[in-house]
Parts: C-alpha cells; sequence; structure tokens
C-alpha cells in the first residue's frame, strides 16, 4: 500500500505539524464546553482561517478539527447523528486550505478518545469502539485526509479498538499516547508500553508518540523512553512529539500557557536529537509558537541524544516516573500499571485534551 506519510519522511529529515486546535478557537470565539466540531458547519470560514495560520507559519502536516467526532462524544451535544457530516466537512476545509498552498502539506484526520471506558473495565465493548472509530475514519477518508492521527489515547484497549476500526479504511495510521501521570498515561502505559502494542496489532503502523500531557520537558524524556523501546524491540514507526506550550496557568480565570516560542524552539532541537521526526505542539501553540518551531527545524543540526540535566536545564522539570525509565526503571507506578486501570470517570467533558 502507497504510504504518503512514510515518503514525505523520506524526503525531509523532520516533519513539522501544526499547534493547538482548541486554545486557538477559544481566542476566536467558542465558549467552554461548547463541541469544536460543529463549527466546522457553524463557523466554517473560522476553521479555514485557523489552518491558514498554520500553514503560513510553515506546518507540513495540519489536523483537522475533528477530535472529538466519534458518536459517542458528539452525542453530548446531541449531535451523535452528525458523524458523517461534521467529519466530512472536518477534512473538505483542512484539504482545500493546504492544497492551496504552494508546497506539499499533508492533512491528518484528528481522531480523540471516545470518553468512555473499555471492557473489562467498563460498559463499552472494542468491538463497539472499534465501529465508532471505523465511522469517522470513513468520513474522514471521504473528506480527503491522507492519514488518520488517532490521539491523545490513555488505554491500551482503546489503541486497540481505535487501530482495529481505522485499519478499515486504509490510510497510514498514527497514534500517539498522553504522558501525563508520573511518566505514564493515566491508564498506566509508559512509553515502552506505546511502542511495544504496535507490534500485537497485526496492522502496519506509521508512527507512534506522545502529545499533550505536563509540558514539553515530559515529552523530550517520553521521545528518549519511545525511542529505546523502538531499538529494543526492532521496530521502525517513526516518532511523534507534540507537546504542549510550557504548563498551564490560570490568569484572570482563563488558562494561559506560559511556553513561549524560544522555548518551543528549544524543545523542537532536544525532540529531534531524541528521536523525533513528526514535531508539533499541542495545547496553548500558537501559529507564533509554529513560526519559531518551523525556523527551529529549517536550521537544526543533529547532536547527540539529549541528557536528563540538559532537558531540565533547557525545558523544565521532569517527573520521577519519566526519570526512572531513562534509567531502565518501570517499577516507578503512575496510573493503573497494566494499562487497565479505572482512574477515570466515565465520561469527561474533553478527554484529557483542552488545547
Amino acid at each position: 500500500m502507497d504510504n504518503i506519510l512514510n515518503d514525505r519522511l523520506k524526503e525531509s529529515r523532520l516533519l513539522l505539524a501544526d499547534g493547538a486546535t482548541g486554545t486557538n478557537l477559544f481566542a476566536m470565539g467558542l465558549e467552554t464546553g461548547d463541541a469544536p466540531e460543529l463549527w466546522n458547519i457553524d463557523h466554517p470560514d473560522r476553521i479555514e482561517k485557523l489552518h491558514q495560520s498554520f500553514v503560513d507559519a510553515g506546518s507540513d502536516i495540519v489536523l483537522t478539527n475533528s477530535f472529538g467526532g466519534t458518536h459517542y462524544r458528539l452525542a453530548l451535544h446531541n449531535a451523535g447523528h452528525r458523524v458523517a457530516e461534521l467529519n466530512i466537512a472536518a477534512a473538505q476545509l483542512t484539504r482545500k486550505v493546504c492544497d492551496a498552498s504552494n508546497r506539499k502539506v499533508l492533512v491528518a484526520g484528528s481522531i480523540g478518545p471516545t470518553g468512555e471506558i473499555l471492557e473489562p473495565n467498563g460498559p463499552v465493548s472494542i468491538a463497539n469502539a472499534a465501529a465508532a472509530f471505523k465511522e469517522q475514519a470513513e468520513a474522514l477518508k471521504e473528506g480527503g485526509v491522507d492519514i488518520l492521527w488517532i490521539e491523545t489515547i490513555s488505554s491500551a484497549e482503546e489503541i486497540e479498538a481505535a487501530v482495529k476500526g481505522v485499519a478499515q479504511v486504509g490510510l497510514p495510521i498514527v497514534y500517539t499516547v498522553s504522558i501525563d501521570t508520573n511518566g505514564r498515561t493515566m491508564m498506566g502505559l509508559t512509553p515502552e508500553d506505546t511502542v511495544r502494542i504496535s507490534t500485537s496489532l497485526n496492522t502496519h503502523i506509521s508512527a507512534v508518540g506522545t502529545n499533550c500531557g505536563i509540558g514539553a520537558s515530559e515529552v523530550v524524556a517520553a521521545i528518549k523512553n519511545l525511542a529505546t523501546a523502538k531499538d529494543s524491540l526492532g521496530v521502525t514507526p517513526a516518532l511523534v512529539a507534540k507537546a504542549n506550550c510550557g504548563i498551564p496557568e490560570f490568569v484572570k480565570e482563563k488558562i494561559v500557557y506560559n511556553g513561549t516560542p524560544e522555548l518551543m524552539a528549544r524543545y523542537v532541537e532536544l525532540a529531534a536529537n531524541a528521536g523525533a521526526t513528526i514535531i508539533g505542539g499541542c495545547c496553548g501553540t500558537t501559529p507564533e509558537h509554529v513560526q519559531a518551531m518551523r525556523h527551529a527545524i529549517d536550521n537544526w543540526t543533529p547532536g547527540p541524544t539529549p541528557s536528563l540535566e540538559e532537558i531540565v536545564e533547557q525545558l523544565g522539570e521532569v517527573s520521577q516516573g519519566a526519570r526512572a525509565q531513562l534509567k531502565g526503571d518501570l517499577s516507578v507506578a503512575g496510573g493503573s500499571a497494566s494499562g487497565r486501570g479505572t482512574r477515570v470517570s466515565k465520561r469527561r467533558k474533553r478527554p484529557n485534551k483542552s488545547d
């Protein structure tokens, strides 16, 4: 099967993904608790404007506005019956902007968690979740995406369901987890677990990685651990880093991310030296940050893998769990170490990602 993502990675040392969707839509008037996906129909001009800002900033990959596009998530906004409509629109809007560029910009269909707990710890079966992911992926493909980009996942079961569902659509697959609990996902997955899962899916995975989480330093540490796992397991997926823009702070009753463009540029260099070949920003990352990241990529000279001390000095503190993993110690717990934890409520307003 032709794989446009792998081809682009062969052409370029590094690919730059885009920045935050939610943060930037909030600045355009999206209200907390509203579904961004509805804007694909209600305010398509604003979605196009956001995508255009990332293309103008230099992104090689732009994600669609479809993170909450399964019927499980859309049902919370009385839109569970609009999966096809909203996801097709999301893909078409992004495709329109990217195709108008004078360079090749890939369209990645963003697919977030269902927001449900899957069996054996919850009521939703892997088969039913897979069907929901397939429904969304089919609509994104119809709208014209190049890649299916599963992101902000926390459990092994949801990775399995998502990949099982989207694999039936026949596009390159990327999945990323959110390392946000002492070097693990909320449901206990380590970077090593994240890579190991790719070997058991009976499906070609173009890239794996981490997004969101608790800051750029933790993402770079996770990339180091992902790279070690890749080498140990002898697998080939590219590595994705999509870090939040610094640490969130409450300023005048609003969440503001404290990362500067200079910090995100340093993050790009460290992530690349740690082994990431697809690098972008998550929550809080604006086009201004992405532009600085573009400059960093264009001027990057490969260097040695960053040490823990360098990561902390350049980007900030790293959790004890991540520190232990860098030393080969997986005994420091975060969430449920098996990846089958129950530390989430049945429904979260916006699963683990409010970028």
